[in-house]
Formats: structure tokens, C-alpha cells, sequence
């Protein structure tokens, strides 16, 4: 277990919340004007999709966070 801080941490929170910030932004400018007229129903598990997305390369960034390596 560490115990010096790193300065990993905080960029990478800084990091996280600016690029997932940017994904929302862009998701909620253009997705809209893709399927706004679609039926609700079908919107659903687009947006689903699309809330979720983001996790996928969530692993690799924390442990980048936490140990220095991508892997």
C-alpha cells in the first residue's frame, strides 16, 4: 500500500470529470437531433446505452490512477 499521495489522483480526477463532462455535452448536443423524433420507447436504451458507455475505459483510468501503468 502506498503512502506518499501521487500526483496521478487529483489530474486524474480533474481529467475524468472535464472529458465526462465533455461526453455529456456532446451526447446532449447531437444525440437529440438523431432521435428526437424516434418513439420514447425507442430512445430508452439508447440513452441507456449511452449512460453507460463512458465505464468502459473507466478500469484502465484508474488503475493508470493508482499505479502509474495502463495494464
Amino acid at each position: 500500500m502506498r503512502t506518499e499521495p501521487t500526483w496521478r489522483i487529483p489530474v486524474g480526477v480533474i481529467g475524468l470529470t472535464i472529458a465526462i463532462g465533455i461526453y455529456a455535452l456532446v451526447v446532449a448536443r447531437y444525440v437529440p437531433e438523431l432521435i428526437g423524433g424516434w418513439h420514447a420507447l425507442l430512445q430508452t436504451p439508447i440513452y441507456i446505452v449511452l449512460g453507460l458507455v463512458w465505464l468502459l475505459p473507466l478500469k484502465r483510468f484508474l488503475v493508470w490512477m493508482e499505479t502509474g501503468r495502463w495494464g
